[in-house]
């Protein structure tokens, strides 16, 4: 079906076409067969099969791999800003229907692809805005959408003090997009005094800054995940991982663990660990430690056992294809030697946020570190990302988180 929109035209391969069909929002460069027009870098291309035929409406990057991101396939969409309007409403009210009200606190508002906002991340932290673009596109007409997004969240009696833009990330390059951290400008409105702000997840309270955090500011994808470590908690002695902000100790303590030893490699993680303890009264019950986790396990080993809950929520071990041999062997080890440490009976939770370690080879490591460790593993939940984080079937790219509850049997 053709268009009257007056866009140019990329036509594409039997294969893009293929994958458009099944839902995938990408045309990568080498699945672009001619362009037809006067195509801009950042503007609106129509996409049309070898015979013409309409398969949807995006914006080409002249510089990146990924060449055109889909953002519509309905041939009559007028992309105005009452179409941006409703589609910012409609991820609103998806996030208002899924989580509760008290969840809404700090949450994803926008998650790129999956709310057909390619290359766009909206963070939620109590007042704050952070704000990562990623693609040309959403560079092109962030002015007019965030501006929209804070009037829609305030008319539904959000207070929003300001809106940071976390666009330090080396992904920009590849869309000839400089890195930087700044205010975004409201209209009409002063630039806010701080970029840090107090949120609570879980009944836990921690210090987000927007400017210095990593990534937006904050992890926001474990949330029920911590919820659920939490309900196994009580009475247990915790071991946390790599702690990072101490989310998972917080929630473990709360839950009413006996005792938790946080660790991550990074002294400056462990203060605010430490500081976000205090913050929750929690500090008498965890106790936060600079160490290697790769070498803490095994040093645990030669000790008597005094954990019977360890929970490992490491960094992406892997960003590419071409390092996910590697990784696997470094959350096999991991898992291994947090199995050994373990007693029977005892609770280990484990994952991955990296979407090239595939659930198939996170499960089949697991497998292998089990055996390996002489253990037999009784599920109890898998989980994934928080629906804040909407996993878009046909977009594998949207589904990255893998996490795991055990008992050791």
């Amino acid at each position: 079906m053709k268009t009257e929109r007056s866009y140019p035209r990329c036509t594409v391969t039997p294969k893009a076409e293929a994958a458009i069909r099944r839902g995938h929002p990408w045309v990568y460069d080498a699945e672009v067969l001619s362009m037809e027009g006067t195509p801009e870098n950042g503007k609106l291309v129509d996409i049309v099969g070898k015979k013409g035929q309409y398969l949807g409406t995006g914006f080409l990057s002249e510089r990146s791999r990924i060449r055109v991101r889909l953002i519509s396939r309905n041939a009559n969409d007028r992309f105005d800003e009452a179409f941006w309007e409703r589609k910012l409403r409609w991820a609103w009210e998806y996030r208002k229907t899924v989580m509760a009200p008290g969840d809404l606190d700090c949450c994803r508002v926008i998650f790129g692809e999956a709310d057909a906002f390619p290359g766009l991340t909206v963070d939620k932290f109590h007042d704050l805005l952070s704000v990562q673009v990623l693609s040309v596109g959403m560079e092109g007409i962030k002015g007019m959408l965030l501006p929209a997004l804070v009037r829609i969240l305030r008319e539904d009696g959000q207070v929003i003090r300001g809106v940071y833009e976390r666009n330090d990330a080396a992904l920009r390059e590849k869309e000839g997009l400089p890195q930087y951290k700044a205010w975004f400008p409201l209209p009409c409105e002063e630039t806010p005094d701080s970029p840090v702000t107090e949120i609570t997840e879980n009944g836990v309270r921690y210090l987000v800054d927007v400017e210095n955090g990593q990534k937006t500011g904050f992890f926001l994808d474990q949330k029920y995940n911590r919820q659920a470590v939490a309900r196994l908690a009580r009475g247990k002695t915790v071991l946390d991982c790599f702690t990072h902000t101490g989310s998972f100790a917080l929630n473990a303590a709360m839950g009413g663990a006996k005792h938790v030893t946080a660790v991550d490699v990074s002294e400056s993680a462990v203060e605010m660990a430490r500081a976000n303890a205090a913050r929750n009264g929690l500090d008498s019950v965890v106790e936060c430690v600079a160490a290697n986790v790769f070498d803490l396990l095994p040093e645990l080993e030669k000790q008597p056992a005094k954990y019977d809950f360890i929970i490992l929520d490491p960094p992406a071990f892997t960003k590419s294809r071409k390092t996910v041999a590697n990784a696997i062997t470094g959350y096999k080890e991991i898992n291994y030697r947090a199995m050994r440490l373990l007693p029977r009976g005892g609770y280990l939770a484990t994952c991955s946020c990296s979407h090239f370690a595939t659930e198939e080879k996170f499960v089949a490591m697991l497998h292998d570190a089990a055996r390996d460790a002489g253990v037999q593993l009784r599920q109890i939940e898998a989980r994934q990302q928080s629906c804040d984080h909407p996993i878009l079937w046909g977009v594998e790219e949207t589904s990255y988180l893998k996490f795991y509850l055990f008992q050791v049997v």
